[in-house]
């Protein structure tokens, strides 16, 4: 059993899954300024729908960003607390990665751009392809190295246009430029249901991380200061 979270996407989103995929209890919450109240409600609510215990559970899985500041401060703290409280693994799965996956399953795309808006003029972006597990028989978004860095995740500013003519999945799309009749789904917005499937993927590969290695990923160095700290105030 496996215990999935995302406050990443403005949103508080629980869900429990299975080794299979099958999900047993999931729940999203809107609110995003409820975060910190919600989560552990929403965790306790989860696991007794689904008639379990965090002794039951094998692996936490959490969105690590890029995303939210605050919203993969939350999530991050709270698997972190519990891997601690209950000795679990952690599994740290990407956003970018999410909203590809998502796309695949709610438009069958399977090479695409995800980008998702990180306001201040710019947006988190990935390359992503369809790949298949053939041990496993996941079918999994897996990130494209991008051919002029060392990174599979970037930054780039509001008006870019990709290298590309692929489909772009997630908010930040409309704020690229797109070559001629390139397809978007702003629309994409994953939960923690995509965020334990792609964990449990992930761990069946990798095993898992201890909560002193279960890190969040921001991307913008320095942004997750306060302005004092970055030296603007």
């Amino acid at each position: 059993m496996f215990l999935a979270m995302d406050t990443v996407f403005d949103q508080c989103s629980i869900a429990i899954l299975d080794s299979s995929g099958q999900v047993l209890s999931s729940h999203t919450e809107t609110e995003k300024r409820q975060q910190t109240q919600q989560i552990l409600p929403m965790i306790d609510a989860a696991l007794s729908e689904a008639q379990l215990h965090l002794a039951d559970i094998q692996a936490l899985i959490f969105n690590r960003g890029p995303g939210a500041f605050s919203g993969i401060r939350i999530n991050t703290a709270v698997v972190q607390a519990l891997s601690v409280a209950h000795d679990l693994p952690c599994v740290g799965v990407s956003s970018l990665q999410a909203i590809a996956q998502c796309a695949y399953q709610k438009y069958g795309l399977t090479h695409l751009y995800s980008a998702l808006d990180a306001r201040m003029q710019q947006v988190y972006f990935g390359q992503y392809e369809l790949v298949t597990d053939d041990q496993f028989g996941h079918n999994i978004m897996q990130p494209v190295l991008a051919n002029d860095s060392d990174s599979t995740e970037q930054l780039l500013d509001y008006d870019s246009q990709t290298e590309l003519n692929l489909p772009i999945a997630g908010n930040g799309a409309p704020l690229l430029t797109r070559h001629d009749q390139q397809d978007y789904h702003e629309d994409v917005w994953p939960d923690a249901v995509v965020i334990g499937q792609l964990g449990i993927a992930q761990f069946a590969n990798d095993g898992g991380t201890e909560a002193s290695q279960a890190l969040p990923k921001y991307l913008r160095n320095q942004a997750w200061k306060t302005l004092k700290e970055q030296g603007k105030a």
